[in-house]
């Protein structure tokens, strides 16, 4: 047995030599163009099982970066179920402020309101009025800036100045220059401009303010309207400075949990609830990113098999029309373990070949492209998701496909009779 087991070894080893060189002078010989085709195919191949769930996942994952960036930070601190505010929120805010983790911090005032427009110019009481509901959010504008960069989605007008106590900024969705549907029951501001006098309701209380912006930062804040948190106190009738929500943005490379859990540890969850950003997004955002990364999987599979079969019709063609040279090739002795890998290295030539160039196309011009220049979504500005570990599994899954596709036609080939290929016969 241990004589045996050298010299299959060393057959084996001479036929994967030869079928290398046999694969090499079929590559060498073969039409350019064939080539060419054949690698295009499978560049375009790579690229739909990549892309195709990359931009499905992306214009979600885009929702999400957004909702960190724009609006909840790294970590956001609300009020506890059945709880009005954040009580005792001075003190959670000092804690924030005094994490060494801490880069800066947002508390905010939320209510539920409405704005109305031409109110002084209705002819009768019973008309419809020019208003929308949403939100009503009083920030510290220059706190809220330095956490949310909400200043960079002012798309009209100015952003507010701690002097703007007369001044809102209105949520795009609340407008219908910017949210232009037709829902039933859906009111939107209508012919409102930069500096037009509107009516601000909260609860009971009821103000005439200056618009001094409007802002689309496509999160929950495009719903809102946005005041100075003095003035919004003063609406409210909240002199104790308890908050609804605080914001927090986190140092880069920061653990986003060691921070959630070092206020856990200070008391504040038990006056608040403090949430991860990831962890406060909103449910239908995580099931339909998920859906679309099935969805993605389902199209790129179907690209999968196509390439399949594409390189099993290229290789089943190749060798039936070279039949009388892989009989000749039986006849002078070439085993068939050779004629095999030549066979299958054609096909993993091909499958590398067009890997490469997907790969160079998805790093060096589509993800840079894409971020650059985000897929413009009513609800997200999407970008192209490739992790690389995730892109090479899919790279992975292409060359096995190639693999079985090649040696599949190759083995159905060589096991016909040699003399009956050497003679062309059925």
């Amino acid at each position: 047995m241990s004589i045996l087991r050298p010299k299959r070894f060393k057959h084996l080893g001479r036929s994967l030599s030869l079928g290398w060189f046999l694969a090499y002078r079929q590559v060498r010989r073969s039409s350019p163009f064939t080539t060419g085709l054949i690698v295009f195919v499978m560049t375009l191949t790579f690229l739909n099982l990549v892309v195709v769930r990359g931009v499905l996942v992306g214009l979600i994952q885009g929702s999400t970066d957004v909702y960190k960036k724009y609006y909840a930070g790294d970590i956001i601190i609300s009020s506890l179920p059945k709880k009005d505010y954040i009580e005792n929120s001075s003190n959670i805010v000092n804690i924030v402020a005094g994490l060494p983790w801490t880069e800066s911090y947002s508390p905010r005032y939320i209510q539920g309101g409405s704005v109305e427009a031409e109110y002084k110019i209705k002819l009768r009481q019973t008309d419809s009025p020019n208003s929308a509901g949403g939100l009503v959010e009083g920030i510290d504008p220059v706190k809220e800036d330095q956490t949310t960069h909400l200043s960079n989605k002012v798309v009209e007008g100015s952003y507010l100045t701690s002097s703007d106590s007369d001044s809102i900024l209105i949520g795009a969705n609340m407008l219908k220059k910017y949210t232009n549907v037709d829902v039933p029951g859906l009111t939107l501001l209508e012919r409102v401009n930069i500096g037009d006098r509107v009516r601000v309701t909260v609860g009971d209380t009821v103000r005439e303010m200056t618009v001094k912006g409007f802002i689309q930062t496509k999160t929950d804040v495009d719903q809102r309207i946005v005041m100075l948190d003095s003035t919004m106190r003063n609406l409210i009738g909240r002199g104790d400075y308890n908050v609804d929500e605080i914001a927090v943005k986190l140092k880069p490379k920061t653990d986003v949990f060691l921070v959630k859990n070092a206020l856990l540890q200070s008391g504040v969850g038990n006056t608040a609830r403090v949430q991860t950003a990831d962890e406060a997004l909103p449910s239908f955002l995580i099931d339909i990113k998920n859906t679309f990364g099935l969805l993605g999987n389902v199209v790129g599979s179907i690209g999968l098999v196509v390439a399949s079969i594409t390189i099993f019709i290229v290789i089943f063609i190749n060798a039936i029309t070279r039949r009388k040279y892989i009989g000749i090739l039986k006849g002078i002795g070439i085993n068939s373990t050779a004629i095999e890998f030549a066979y299958v290295l054609q096909s993993v030539f091909y499958a590398l070949l067009g890997i490469m160039f997907g790969m160079l196309i998805l790093y060096g011009f589509l993800v840079p492209f894409v971020t650059a220049h985000p897929i413009k979504f009513p609800f997200s500005d999407g970008i192209l998701v490739a992790e690389l570990s995730s892109t090479l599994i899919r790279a992975g899954l292409l060359m096995i496909a190639t693999l079985i596709a090649g040696y599949i036609p190759a083995r159905i080939v060589v096991k016909q009779n040699t003399l009956d290929a050497i003679l062309g016969r059925n």
